[in-house]
């Protein structure tokens, strides 16, 4: 699905955390999340470091989306 939203002009990112199977699929904006039951999160942080967390990933993500890229791309968090 990702390509063909791409396909018509579109930007997508894809985050995931299991970054070769959104290579796979072909996702072109990759941004790897934390782990498969929270990617978005963390339960065993207290609740200021998951937000701070999960902020990251968003403006990860957003960064990617307005980035102009030339095949497969993976966004690292920082």
């Amino acid at each position: 699905m990702v390509k063909e939203i791409e396909r018509v002009g579109i930007p997508v990112v894809h985050v995931c955390t299991v970054t070769p199977i959104s290579m796979t699929v072909g996702a072109n904006r990759i941004v790897p999340a934390i782990a498969i039951p929270y990617p978005l999160g963390n339960p065993t942080l207290d609740v200021k470091e998951e937000k701070q967390l999960r902020r990251k990933i968003l403006n990860t993500a957003l960064v990617a989306l307005s980035t102009e890229v030339d095949g497969q791309t993976i966004f690292e968090v920082k």
